[in-house]
């Protein structure tokens, strides 16, 4: 009769902690924080849509179970592990589509505080919360290079915007699909300059250009262009 009851003993408290860990177990176990749970609204002013990005990280280890509650009640994301051999997921960015009617993202997302509740694969509990806010900060013009601009060199190339009060920064995005090459940098809200790296631009290619101002809120407004670097120097 011992090694019987040894065994389902076992399978219990096996059933036990993985039913914790998709959060359907007795939660017992104060809440810590998320290492990075956030919410912000980012429009593509060139193309004149815009979406809702949320940004969470559970930490070292990856989470069985993930939900965001929206102000109004209602849970806007839901995610659960299949199970415990997955190891769960650490880090997650959401992204809502990008409807042409900015007032449609506003209302399926409206302003105020999210939740955020998580529970990891071993049973530890996460909770945040982050605050969406609708304002979106005015955009930057490009100085240098010039919209569309072609010959721009592939050397010493220092990309130059003109400047937006009241920033915290400016996000600045270089990119080249076909050669899968990608490079995004933040500077602060008081720089109005960025220096591209030798040897990362080749010669004769066209290339994407975006540069986004970020408010305090976190809120992105990018505007975008394309320019092509010089065949031979």
């Amino acid at each position: 009769m011992t090694r019987p009851l040894q065994i389902v003993a076992g399978v219990t408290l096996f059933l036990e902690s993985f039913g914790l860990a998709l959060g359907t177990g007795k939660e017992t176990a104060p809440a810590g924080p998320f290492a990075v749970a956030l919410v912000h609204l980012e429009q593509n002013a060139s193309d004149g849509d815009a979406e809702v990005v949320f940004e969470v990280k559970a930490g070292k280890e990856g989470l069985a179970k993930l939900t965001v509650v929206a102000p109004d009640g209602r849970t806007v994301v839901d995610f659960a592990a299949p199970d415990a051999s997955t190891l769960g997921i650490r880090q997650f960015r959401f992204e809502t589509p990008e409807p042409r009617e900015l007032k449609t993202l506003k209302s399926a997302y409206p302003e105020g505080v999210y939740t955020f509740a998580g529970v990891t694969i071993a049973g530890g509990k996460l909770r945040g919360q982050a605050t969406l806010h609708h304002k979106l900060p005015p955009t930057t013009s490009f100085v240098w290079p010039k919209a569309g601009a072609g010959g721009v060199a592939t050397k010493n190339l220092k990309i130059t915007w003109s400047p937006v009060k009241n920033l915290t920064a400016y996000t600045v995005r270089i990119e080249q699909r076909k050669a899968d090459a990608n490079l995004t940098a933040q500077v602060p809200g008081s720089v109005s300059t960025f220096a591209v790296p030798d040897g990362f631009l080749l010669p004769g290619t066209e290339y994407l250009l975006a540069i986004g101002t970020v408010s305090e809120k976190g809120n992105s407004s990018f505007v975008e262009t394309t320019f092509t670097t010089a065949a031979r120097e």
